[in-house]
């Protein structure tokens, strides 16, 4: 159970450690930096939801051999309506945007900006949760390697992620202490779901596949809504795809190695 709750924490401390760097640097991130760090996180968000999420789905389902594509069509499905639900219910604001998402509120701008970014934390959280929760009931296709790696993977994501919100709010005049706050608070969701995932993994392991493809859906959906466009704006970089890339391989390379 240690290693369960470890492997939960990793994730959330990537982004308390990337949410420290206001703390410790003067001037706000440039567009370019920006650019660089989400173009990071959405080619390890790619990579795990292909090698450690979706991959895995489609080899429990392989005795159902011509149709074992269904559960994990299905669960993809489920988890880009489920963001895309979120995203309609729940008041938030993107950084580069003017004009808030979801139903009206007063909510101050900075609360809207953390929401942002605390509702597409909860995918991060629940894949976690699902493979940990998988390992906990003996699932032959993940094995703890293969959970550290996603762990790993997550953490290594956040890190930018955790800087992409502090950085900003704190330009925008929020104090130091107060923003890193913001961005530890910000990821405080993800050990809390994947906690939730794994208590009730009784529960889960019938439905394993869709579970797995639901949260790679679900991240999917949140690297082309947020972190592409993101990677993509202002003045035209290749800086972007190249940290895409990076950040596709190290995940990569972390799931096969560590498998």
């Amino acid at each position: 159970m240690n290693e369960i709750v470890l492997g939960l924490l990793i994730p959330f401390v990537g982004t308390a450690a990337g949410a420290a760097c206001v703390l410790g640097m003067k001037s706000a991130l440039s567009q370019g930096v920006q650019k660089a760090l989400s173009g990071f996180a959405a080619g390890v968000m790619v990579a795990a939801s292909i090698w450690s999420l979706l991959l895995p789905a489609l080899e429990q389902c392989s005795h159902l051999k011509k149709w074992a594509f269904l559960p994990a069509f299905t669960g993809f499905w489920l988890g880009i309506l489920f963001l895309l639900l979120l995203d309609h219910v729940i008041p938030h604001l993107h950084r580069n945007a003017k004009t808030a998402e979801g139903p009206k509120s007063r909510l101050a701008r900075t609360t809207m900006l953390v929401l942002a970014v605390t509702l597409h934390n909860i995918p991060e959280g629940m894949a976690v949760g699902v493979v940990y929760a998988g390992l906990r009931c003996g699932s032959a296709e993940i094995t703890t390697g293969a959970a550290l790696a996603l762990a790993l993977g997550i953490a290594i994501q956040n890190f930018p992620e955790g800087a992409i919100i502090s950085m900003p709010l704190h330009a925008e005049g929020t104090g130091k202490r107060k923003a890193f706050c913001y961005g530890v608070l910000s990821g405080a969701v993800e050990p809390l779901f994947g906690l939730l995932t794994v208590l009730a993994a009784g529960m889960i392991v019938p439905i394993m596949p869709y579970l797995l493809s639901f949260a790679a859906g679900a991240m999917l959906y949140v690297v082309v809504e947020e972190l592409i466009p993101d990677m993509a704006a202002g003045e035209h970089s290749h800086v972007g795809v190249l940290l895409f890339a990076l950040g596709f391989t190290i995940m990569m390379a972390l799931d096969v190695a560590l498998s």
